[in-house]
């Protein structure tokens, strides 16, 4: 009976997992083609030292959680044999959903912050 409901949940979780996986790798996509449209036309912000630092590390972190979340999805691409590394698998993709908003979070922000220095500077 126990087991029943360990293998149902197990299963629960695994299904989670790959359309949480789907979730990411849409994320994922969806920041990287954002940044390349961003920067087709070269637009650099022209400002105040300050606000030059926070822009590039706003850029810089979107990018480093772009990198952990990708990461995070390849090492969710290899084959599961035993319900530990069921479990670490899951983790992996939980982890790698994680860090892909983190990235899209780091962007809004970014944007965010060029918009209001447009508003208050133009």
């Amino acid at each position: 009976m126990l087991m029943n409901h360990l293998r149902r949940d197990l299963q629960w979780l695994k299904r989670q997992a790959r359309k949480d996986r789907r979730i990411t790798a849409v994320v994922l996509a969806g920041v990287a083609g954002v940044w390349g449209r961003q920067f087709l036309p070269p637009d650099l912000p022209v400002g105040s030292p300050v606000l030059m630092a926070l822009s590039l590390t706003l850029f810089v972190g979107s990018g480093a959680a772009w990198l952990i979340s990708a990461y995070f999805v390849a090492r969710s691409l290899r084959a599961r044999r035993e319900p530990a590394e069921e479990l670490r698998w899951i983790a992996r993709i939980g982890r790698g959903k994680e860090w892909a908003f983190c990235s899209l979070s780091a962007y809004v922000a970014w944007h965010l912050l060029h918009f209001v220095t447009a508003l208050l500077l133009g």
